[in-house]
């Protein structure tokens, strides 16, 4: 185990939505607590070409695909990636000594599922770290998430050790909700310990809101909730697909696209023309199953644990900046003793926690230590994430 020393890490997300990427440079530094200290430096997000951006949605989809195509797409988001950190450094001025990449998710089985006569757990994030690393002469942290899935645990989400060490509170139950492709929260009762952290996916955050407005606007997202604000939430529907098995199902457990990209998408639009619905009002319905999908996993998992005591709701990711998405949750969670807020308010730029994380979590892993929280993933015990790529030229 390395001696832990203050380092730069850049910090670099690229989530289920597919948008861009994210870069968080960071300076984490030890504490004589058994938690490091975090600042944010900077963020920057680069959002994919559109080129780029349907080979990641049509590789995430794909049926079938070419082994070249997967290898190519790998190296290529090397490459952006690999720019996306110069160019945070270059425009900050500011020398990273370590980089912490988790990858484009293509394809993600938290549970165990039989293939070829075994169960097992799997998942696939795309992004070569040695051209990463080569191109910027800093050693590269990624390939978190299958040490977790090797012990036992979903591989997600990953998120909650940024948590525990940004936003945990003596005297506030807090709980952290992402709104990224999908949803996923972070609960920190109280004066918790780590073994007492709990977090899981909600189920679709913006993930079906955009795959709305693309086939229904040609449009990437409904910016600002605009569209959703101009049509009726068909409540009946909403109603019936919060029956879905996988709201019902108790965490530990986490999602993709496998439950909620394309097909879902599809199923969803023809439940809602069903009821002669208006393409406005499709997204509305979209936008109202995000945030009443998050207010019901708060009621049936969360709230008990928490002894129906008031909670601070504290939310980041880009379905921040969707304001109908954002009032919908507050009516949905006020009522249930949660005062909601963002992590800007708390001194994060929503946008840059999940990259932040990463950055975090290549800290601990090139000093020797774990950065799952088995409570949180479902692991069997606490492990070392990622493989490290390249060595390291600079303190």
């Amino acid at each position: 185990m390395k001696r832990t020393q203050r380092m730069t890490v850049a910090g670099v997300m690229s989530g289920t939505s597919a948008d861009g990427v994210d870069v968080a440079l960071t300076r984490i530094a030890p504490r004589r607590s058994n938690t490091p200290s975090l600042e944010l430096l900077a963020h920057e997000h680069f959002t994919y070409p559109a080129p780029l951006r349907r080979a990641v949605l049509a590789a995430m989809d794909a049926r079938s695909i070419t082994t070249a195509e997967l290898a190519r797409l790998n190296w290529r988001l090397g490459e952006f990636y690999a720019d996306a950190v110069a160019k945070t450094c270059a425009k900050r001025k500011i020398k990273a000594n370590l980089i912490g990449c988790h990858g484009q998710t293509i394809y993600h089985q938290g549970a165990p599922a039989k293939y070829l006569g075994k169960p097992l757990r799997c998942t696939w994030q795309l992004g070569e770290p040695a051209l990463i690393a080569a191109r910027n002469n800093i050693p590269v942290v990624s390939n978190f998430r299958p040490a977790d899935m090797a012990a036992g645990g979903q591989g997600a989400p990953l998120v909650p050790i940024l948590d525990y060490v940004l936003f945990r509170d003596a005297k506030r139950n807090r709980v952290l909700q992402n709104l990224g492709g999908i949803g996923n929260l972070t609960v920190l009762p109280a004066g918790a310990s780590p073994e007492k952290i709990f977090a899981f996916d909600t189920g679709p955050a913006n993930m079906l809101i955009d795959a709305c407005m693309q086939r229904l606007f040609r449009k990437p997202f409904d910016r600002n909730g605009t569209t959703a604000a101009n049509g009726w939430i068909i409540q009946p529907l909403v109603c019936e697909l919060l029956g879905d098995p996988y709201f019902a199902a108790k965490p530990p457990k986490s999602a993709g696209r496998e439950q909620f990209g394309d097909a879902y998408a599809t199923r969803f639009i023809k439940l809602c023309k069903a009821y002669k619905a208006q393409p406005e009002d499709i997204i509305a319905t979209a936008t109202a199953l995000t945030a009443w999908s998050i207010a019901a996993a708060y009621k049936r998992f969360v709230q008990p644990k928490l002894n129906g005591q008031p909670t601070e709701f504290i939310i980041a990711g880009g379905g921040t900046r969707n304001e109908t998405l954002m009032t919908l949750l507050t009516l949905a969670l006020e009522p249930l003793g949660c005062t909601v807020r963002t992590t800007d308010e708390l001194g994060l730029p929503s946008q840059a926690k999940e990259a932040a994380a990463f950055a975090l979590l290549a800290w601990l892993t090139w000093h020797g230590q774990p950065g799952n929280i088995p409570s949180a993933t479902g692991a069997k015990h606490p492990a070392i994430l990622g493989s490290i790529t390249g060595s390291i030229t600079h303190a």
